[in-house]
């Protein structure tokens, strides 16, 4: 038996912060103590002490692309996962636009005995939605797959579904969440005939939010919601950018019982289109970063609750593929390492409480999917654990970034907060530095 004891923290979770103590037992939580309750420890125990320190359930982001297969020059399961538990990220759930797509049941199987083998943390792995694969999809077993991930427009691995017998099909047929990426593919293509026309095929990155357009974001994520409403189907928009996408979604039940759920990314927090002609195609992503006015709403909306979770998109590219133009510049960027540091960042700037930071990045996103015991900091859950140095800053640089494609939007920002431990399934996976490269992390199952 392996039992560790996290002494004299200020524990973060369930939107009271509290002085205390957690004692893990294998794999679980097995009692949490306030500060005025007797610690008592009999036998063999390890104990940390964390005074001073902020301890908080494990991050869960539902949307990152590891690149693996096929794509394994940019990143894969082991060096992104990697850099997650470094970050306070213990589960994530990884995208099917690899090479080839995880669009059949043997494919996304092949996933997850990779993930088996290489991941740090806990991970699921999203089965893709093509024109033509409705009976794979019809084959799933929700308590084991995290759910179906829907391109309404082109982005990278163009797995665009268009349709729309095949659409409709989906929300009606598919019991299962499905995670979708919503931009009108008619409307880009109006844009880059107009632009290009107008400036030729060099087109500034500052022109990407207005190709990739607030109309095109909208129009895509009104139809997905319209589609859901019509066949009471579990929707969970990803990357929302714009505040006009703010008028689809409610905060009137509580996050288990909403069938249309709402996810923001760190980077349409952190930027705006402000921000393109210092970083110009490190911050070019699908959907764009728009203005300071639609940042302001998506932040509001995860104070108010209408949006749901924070997650990331981490989506490495090699430096060379984010060169060019904004028609030849890859998009996305690796984020996932930094997640937790740049919200906590802005929560001691005052955009969010800390507590509404673990709530969307812990426990919504374990309720939004009912994940199987985690997210939370309860007795019998998953010890998914994360130390937190509130008062110990660090700046990103080359030198202590962990993608494998060696860069990061971040880089010369300084957070105020470091993770310096990260525990996964009760097994310290990071520690000051330090991976432990004999921890892996285990599948989810989920609750149906």
């Amino acid at each position: 038996m392996s039992r560790t004891l996290i002494s004299n923290a200020t524990i973060i979770n369930e939107n009271r912060t509290f002085t205390g103590s957690v004692l893990l037992e294998n794999e679980l939580i097995k009692t949490i103590y306030e500060s005025a309750d007797s610690v008592d420890i009999q036998g063999d125990c390890a104990e940390v002490d964390a005074t001073g320190l902020c301890l908080i359930p494990g991050v869960i982001d539902d949307q990152v692309h590891f690149r693996e297969p096929g794509l394994t020059h940019k990143g894969d399961i082991y060096t992104e996962s990697k850099a997650a538990v470094a970050g306070g990220v213990t589960t994530y759930m990884d995208m099917p636009n690899t090479k080839p797509p995880a669009v059949t049941l043997e494919l996304l199987e092949d996933k997850f005995s990779l993930g088996a083998e290489k991941s740090f943390a806990n991970y699921s792995f999203f089965m893709g939605a093509s024109n033509d694969n409705l009976g794979e999809l019809r084959k799933l077993d929700a308590r084991s797959v995290c759910g179906v991930k829907l391109f309404m427009g082109s982005s990278t691995g163009n797995m665009l579904v268009d349709n729309e017998d095949t659409l409709s099909a989906l929300f009606a047929e598919i019991p299962f969440l499905i995670a979708a990426h919503c931009e009108d593919e008619q409307t880009i293509q109006n844009n880059i005939a107009y632009y290009r026309a107008k400036l030729g095929d060099d087109i500034p990155i500052q022109y990407h939010p207005l190709i990739r357009s607030a109309e095109a974001c909208y129009k895509s994520s009104s139809k997905a919601v319209e589609l859901a409403s019509k066949y009471d189907a579990r929707l969970h928009i990803l990357h929302l950018s714009t505040a006009k996408e703010m008028s689809l979604f409610d905060n009137n039940k509580p996050l288990r019982e909403k069938r249309i759920t709402a996810e923001v990314c760190v980077h349409h927090l952190w930027f705006s289109d402000k921000d393109y002609a210092r970083y110009g195609n490190k911050i070019k992503w699908n959907p764009a970063i728009k203005t300071a006015a639609d940042r302001e709403a998506l932040i509001s909306a995860v104070n108010s609750n209408k949006i749901d979770i924070v997650a990331t998109d981490h989506a490495p590219h090699l430096w060379q593929e984010k060169e060019g133009s904004v028609l030849q510049a890859a998009s996305g960027g690796p984020l996932i390492q930094h997640s937790l540091s740049a919200m906590l960042q802005l929560a001691k700037e005052g955009y969010f409480t800390f507590e509404k930071v673990i709530e969307k990045m812990c426990h919504a996103p374990a309720d939004l999917f009912r994940i199987d015991r985690r997210g939370y900091i309860r007795e019998g859950y998953y010890a998914d654990l994360v130390l937190v140095d509130m008062n110990k800053p660090y700046t990103v640089s080359k030198d202590n970034i962990l993608y494998k494609c060696g860069w990061s939007p971040f880089e010369g920002a300084t957070f105020d907060a470091s993770v310096q431990t990260t525990w996964v399934n009760g097994q310290k996976v990071f520690d000051n530095g330090i991976v432990d490269e004999n921890v892996r992390g285990k599948r989810l199952t989920f609750d149906v």
